[in-house]
């Protein structure tokens, strides 16, 4: 039997949360900044738990991303990969990705953040991509989530969806939020904020 390893991505492999780094990179800083103002009575209707994360994260999306071309969206991504994500990397998470994967354990990163800029980086890397999927209408990005945000209890769903985890002898799991620990259970070996 085979190991498997699943990782968070943002704040356990990155420092930083990457959507806001995204953002920042294709609005600018100020853009950023003026958006998030814009957005302030849904992060505290979220914050005091009156809407949840998933709603709060389409509001963000649509105000930034909405009526954007998939395409622009996805070379912009795909740019921020290149230029700015190695910045954000954990090393010691890095480590810890290519020592599972010298033992030949599957890695699979699990985020909540878009796979639009982490798909990329996880094929480049040999890994595994499990990531929330934006809608896509008419060749443009509508700002809402296509099927379910992969957060909290939705990280199980997709794992056990995707993986017959009674096949693997030792299950690892990375994370570093309330919204990892239901994917935390999951594991024979679990890490909370392993990185730090």
């Amino acid at each position: 039997m085979n190991d498997i390893a699943f990782f968070d991505f943002d704040g356990t492999i990155t420092y930083k949360d990457t959507l806001r780094e995204v953002i920042k990179y294709q609005k600018g800083v100020l853009g950023f900044y003026g958006g998030m103002l814009r957005l302030s009575p849904w992060l505290i209707a979220m914050k005091l738990k009156i809407i949840s994360n998933s709603t709060a994260k389409q509001k963000l999306l649509t105000l930034f991303f909405g009526g954007m071309s998939e395409k622009e969206f996805q070379q912009k991504c795909d740019a921020f990969i290149k230029d700015k994500l190695p910045a954000l990397l954990r090393p010691a998470a890095l480590a810890e990705i290519k020592k599972h994967q010298l033992n030949n354990t599957p890695v699979v990163v699990v985020s909540a953040s878009p796979q639009n800029w982490i798909a990329g980086w996880c094929a480049a890397n040999n890994i595994a991509c499990v990531a929330t999927k934006l809608e896509v209408h008419n060749g443009h990005i509508t700002g809402l989530i296509d099927g379910k945000n992969c957060y909290g209890g939705e990280k199980v769903n997709r794992i056990n969806g995707l993986y017959d985890l009674k096949q693997y002898k030792n299950i690892f799991c990375y994370g570093d939020t309330k919204g990892d620990k239901p994917m935390l259970e999951l594991a024979t070996f679990s890490y909370y904020k392993p990185f730090r």
